[in-house]
C-alpha cells in the first residue's frame, strides 16, 4: 500500500508554492495590497463627501461706487499775443500765479541759451518730480508728456531764479541788473529785448485750448461730452507767433463744476441729494461738493461744483470719477454662509461671576446626594449679549441696562431653574431667542458666530465688525454652511 503519510505533506507544499509563483506573495505585496484598498477607499470617500469651502472674512463696502467720466468746467479765458516774435515762457504750467506776474517774454529775435547751475536740493526735486510722473504715466494720454516737459521746464527756470529775481522787485533806482535794464508798466516790462507780459489777474496758467473756454453750465450741449471729437490745441511753440496768435490760457476762478451724464435709475437713485463725495481716479484723492440734476437736451445731468482743489485737475478736460454713495462698511460675508439659530435667553440679572475662575456663570438649582436643594454653579458659553431695550437692571438705578444672554440650548433643559444670587429670584429656563450667524473654522471644526446685519445685495451682506462674540476681520468661515452642522470637524 501506498504511504499516504509521506506523499500529503508534498502536495501541500507544492499548492503553496504554486500559488506563491502566480501572486508573489510577500510582505511587500501586502503592504502594497492594503495601500491600494486604502486609496481606493479615500477616493470613494472624496468623491462622495460634498465640498467644505473656506472664505476669509475681508473688511469694505458692500459694493463698488459707480464711475462717471465728468467735463469740467472752470472760468477761464485764452490770451492773444500783442506783437509778433519768439517766446520765452517764465510761468509753469498748471501752477499759480498772482496779478502782474510774469507769464511770458517776447523779443524780436531768440533769446540765447544760458547755462545754469543747479542746486542739489533743486535736482532732488526735479527727480522726484521725473519719478512721481514715470510712475503715473499713460501711454493713451500721450500728450500729458508735453504738459509736464512745459512743468519741468518752467521748474528749472523758476529753481535758477530767471522768473523770480529779475521782476520781483522793482529796481527805482535805475541800475541795471546783469548789464540789462528792466522797465516796468502795469501790464508789461522790458527785460534787454525782451517784453515781459504779466498776467492781469490772479489764477492758473495753461499753455493749451480746447474750445471750452468761456462755456458754462447751462451753454454746454450732448455734444460737449463726445470725447472722440475732443481735441486739444498745444500753444506752446519754439517757432515765432504773430500778433493775435493765442498763446496761454488763464483760469481765473478756484470755483469749477463737474457735468457728469445719468442714466434714468442713476438720476431716480441720486434724486435726493443735495451733496455727494467724488473719488477723482486720477489720483486717488476725495472731495466733497454740492450736488443737482440738471436736464441738457432732454437728458439728465449731474452737476457737482466745487470750491477747491482745481489746481490738480487744471489739465484735464475730462476726468475719471467714482461717486463715493455705499458709505456703508464692516466685515463683507457671503450670504451662503449665514445660517440661523435657536438659544436659551436668560437674563442678566442672573448671572453670576465666578471669583475665584472669574468666570461669567449661572446659578442653577439641583439637589445634593442626600435629595436636598443645593445651588451649582454652571460655566457656559456665551454667544450674544443684547440689551432690552427700556428695561432697567437689579440695581436701584433705573437707568441700568438689562441685557439678554444667549446661551447654546445643549447647557440647559427646559424646565431647569437659574437662581439670582442678590435676591434669591428664580428663573425659569424656556424662553427661546434665534441669532443669525455663521461658523467659523479657524480652529478645524464650526464654531457658531454672532452677526448683526447692515447691508446686503443678492451675494453678500455687510455685517458690523463691533458685534460682541461675533467675527473679526481675517476669521476663516464656512461659505457653503448648509453642508455643515456645528461642531464638525473640518480638518
Amino acid at each position: 500500500m501506498p504511504d499516504y503519510n509521506k506523499t500529503k505533506p508534498g502536495k501541500v507544499t507544492g499548492i503553496l508554492s504554486g500559488i506563491r509563483s502566480i501572486f508573489g506573495l510577500n510582505i511587500g505585496t501586502v503592504l502594497f495590497g492594503v495601500l491600494l484598498l486604502y486609496m481606493l477607499f479615500s477616493a470613494v470617500l472624496y468623491l462622495t463627501t460634498r465640498k467644505i469651502e473656506s472664505y476669509q472674512v475681508i473688511a469694505g463696502p458692500l459694493s463698488r461706487n459707480e464711475t462717471y467720466t465728468g467735463l469740467a468746467i472752470r472760468e477761464e479765458k485764452t490770451y492773444q499775443a500783442d506783437s509778433s516774435g519768439y517766446v520765452t515762457y517764465y510761468a509753469r504750467e498748471g501752477s499759480k500765479i498772482n496779478a502782474n506776474g510774469a507769464v511770458y517774454g517776447i523779443s524780436s529775435t531768440k533769446v540765447p541759451e544760458t547755462k545754469t547751475e543747479l542746486s542739489q536740493e533743486d535736482l532732488s526735486r526735479i527727480r522726484s518730480d521725473m519719478l512721481s510722473f514715470a510712475k503715473g504715466f499713460n501711454p493713451s494720454k500721450f500728450n500729458n508728456t508735453y504738459s509736464f516737459k512745459y512743468q519741468l521746464e518752467g521748474s528749472i527756470l523758476q529753481y535758477a531764479g530767471v522768473i523770480s529775481d529779475p521782476l520781483s522787485s522793482q529796481n527805482t533806482s535805475g541800475d541795471s541788473t546783469d548789464s540789462q535794464t528792466v522797465s516796468f508798466q502795469s501790464t508789461s516790462a522790458t527785460l534787454g529785448n525782451q517784453t515781459i507780459r504779466k498776467a492781469p489777474a490772479d489764477g492758473i496758467v495753461l499753455y493749451c485750448k480746447d474750445g471750452y473756454e468761456g462755456k458754462t453750465v447751462s451753454s454746454i450741449t450732448e455734444d460737449d461730452f463726445d470725447q472722440n471729437a475732443y481735441h486739444e490745441t498745444d500753444l506752446k511753440t519754439e517757432n515765432p507767433v504773430k500778433a493775435g496768435e493765442d498763446i496761454y490760457t488763464l483760469i481765473t476762478d478756484e470755483r469749477w463744476s463737474l457735468v457728469i451724464p445719468l442714466s434714468e435709475k442713476q438720476a431716480a437713485k441720486l434724486a435726493d441729494r443735495t451733496a455727494i463725495r467724488v473719488k477723482f481716479l486720477k489720483d486717488g484723492m476725495t472731495q466733497s461738493g454740492d450736488f443737482s440734476i440738471v436736464e441738457i437736451d432732454g437728458s439728465k445731468y449731474g452737476l457737482i461744483d466745487f470750491n477747491k482743489g482745481l489746481i490738480r485737475y487744471s489739465t484735464d478736460r475730462f476726468l475719471e470719477i467714482e461717486l463715493v454713495t455705499n458709505t456703508v462698511t464692516g466685515l463683507k460675508i457671503p450670504l451662503s454662509s449665514i445660517v440661523t439659530k435657536e438659544f436659551y435667553t436668560i437674563p442678566s440679572e442672573f448671572s453670576t461671576l465666578n471669583e475665584e475662575s472669574q468666570e461669567l456663570g449661572f446659578m442653577m438649582e439641583g439637589r445634593d446626594k442626600d435629595g436636598e436643594k443645593t445651588t451649582i454653579f454652571k460655566n457656559v458659553s456665551i454667544y450674544a449679549k443684547v440689551e432690552q431695550p427700556g428695561k432697567g437692571g437689579t440695581g436701584d438705578s433705573k437707568e441700568e441696562p438689562s441685557y439678554l444672554y444667549y446661551i447654546d440650548k445643549s447647557e440647559f433643559k427646559e424646565g431647569d431653574a437659574i437662581i439670582n444670587q442678590k435676591n434669591q429670584g428664580k428663573y425659569i429656563i424656556g424662553d427661546i431667542g434665534v441669532l443669525e450667524g455663521v461658523y467659523c473654522i479657524n480652529k478645524g471644526y464650526a464654531v457658531f458666530r454672532r452677526i448683526e446685519i447692515l447691508d446686503q445685495n443678492e451675494e453678500y451682506a455687510i455685517v458690523s465688525k463691533s458685534t460682541a462674540y461675533g467675527l473679526a476681520r481675517f476669521d476663516h468661515i464656512v461659505r457653503n454652511a448648509d453642508a455643515v452642522k456645528e461642531e464638525d470637524i473640518l480638518y
